[in-house]
């Protein structure tokens, strides 16, 4: 974390516990008189350890490592006393935690050891100084504000370093989902190829149409590739919507053309031409319409209905020059196919899930990512058995003055 950053949130913190400007002076005022007991505080601390297996487990160096931890400590407790508390003395406190972490102690057994410490330091307070009761307390007071922030200083670097581990290995983890969809998905296009390329290489007696077979099939089996490719590269860097008014009919036959329906598969529109303009970049709307309809044509390999449907939704609000024009307006792509799981129904817009056999799993999550960037919803209902639907609800083009 930076610094400074660091350094802020600490005089933030020391706002909460109530620190104020005379109590580094209660702490200086006994540092002398408690100093001589931090040996014996410090050899206590340790001996604790050792007899606790689980803490006990990250001490890996036998004696000479505990030398060395005392030594450590013994600068923490001198620096909790001389001061200043200014960024150097959080920074390192902050370096406590991620120490910790690093060699898997248990945040919890810093919250004890430090209880432990924070008993012998008050009763050496008690027994050292000469003080009255209530500039004892006022000390103790101060010294228990002090451990606080310490405490807390402590356990934001636990958060921090363990947040920043889990996202490492999240990034890992994702990277490996994508490097095997890639390399399942580039895989069979290649081994395509490289068969067709093999026998136009040693077929002796191939006929011209057995070599325009084998041509086409490698164009194809590049032509998938490529797929892949575009996919990965819209997911990685979607750019901002170039926001126009689109005429839903026009929009969705435009989409057809570009992703024609099977023959076995009946196709019902449903698209007046008196709707309202919508808002949005329709070349990147029509990646996640052409989406929705091979969706659901995969859905239905042996025939079905696709419904494309263009409506107001229900309990819409009013707006723009008549009561009768919604804000926003659906549309809606539905099939009469397999369905989705209730199980798969909850995941099936996340990155590198899908429940095809062959696919990346990024259809979808890049559907999404675009509907919320034109300030849109995606939304899906499935039955198994009987049909999906997917709709998009899609912002009106506000008219012009």
């Amino acid at each position: 974390m930076d610094p400074g950053q660091l350094f802020q949130l600490y005089q933030e913190l020391q706002g909460y516990v109530g620190w104020d400007e005379a109590d580094p002076g209660r702490i200086a005022a006994v540092r002398e008189a408690v100093r001589p007991a931090f040996p014996s505080i410090i050899d206590d601390f340790y001996a604790e350890i050792v007899r606790h297996p689980t803490a006990a487990r990250v001490i890996t160096g036998g004696d000479r490592q505990i030398e060395r931890l005392k030594k450590t400590l013994l600068t923490w407790l001198s620096d909790l006393f001389d001061g200043p508390y200014d960024e150097a003395f959080v920074v390192k406190r902050f370096r406590v935690g991620q120490r910790h972490v690093e060699i898997g102690l248990e945040a919890f057994y810093t919250q004890v050891a430090l209880s432990r410490m924070r008993i012998k330091l008050i009763d050496e307070i008690s027994q050292r100084t000469a003080s009255s009761e209530l500039e004892q307390l006022a000390t103790v007071v101060a010294l228990n504000r002090l451990l606080d922030l310490d405490m807390t200083i402590i356990e934001y670097a636990y958060q921090a370093e363990f947040t920043a581990r889990e996202q490492r290995q999240e990034r890992l983890l994702t990277l490996g989902k994508v490097a095997a969809g890639i390399a399942h998905e580039l895989r069979n296009p290649l081994n395509a190829v490289k068969t067709s390329v093999y026998y136009l290489l040693n077929a002796r007696t191939a006929t011209e149409e057995k070599i325009r077979e084998h041509l086409e099939r490698i164009d194809r089996q590049v032509g998938i590739s490529d797929g892949v490719i575009t996919a990965l590269s819209r997911f990685a860097k979607l750019p901002v919507p170039n926001v126009a008014p689109i005429n839903l009919c026009d929009f969705v036959r435009k989409t057809l053309e570009v992703n024609p329906v099977p023959k076995n598969i009946e196709l019902e529109l449903d698209c007046q031409e008196t709707l309202p303009h919508v808002s949005g970049d329709a070349e990147q709307l029509q990646i996640v319409l052409g989406n929705l309809i091979r969706n659901a044509c995969d859905a239905m390999p042996d025939g079905g209905r696709l419904t494309l449907r263009a409506h107001a939704p229900a309990g819409s609000t009013a707006g723009g020059e008549t009561d009768q024009t919604p804000d926003r307006f659906a549309l809606s792509v539905t099939d009469t196919g397999c369905g989705i799981r209730p199980e798969d129904l909850k995941r099936i817009m996340e990155p590198l899930f899908s429940t095809k056999t062959r696919g990346l799993g990024l259809g979808l999550a890049l559907a999404r990512a675009i509907m919320d960037r034109h300030q849109g919803e995606l939304s899906v209902s499935s039955l198994p058995g009987h049909g999906t639907t997917f709709t998009m609800m899609l912002n009106v083009a506000q008219k012009s003055a």
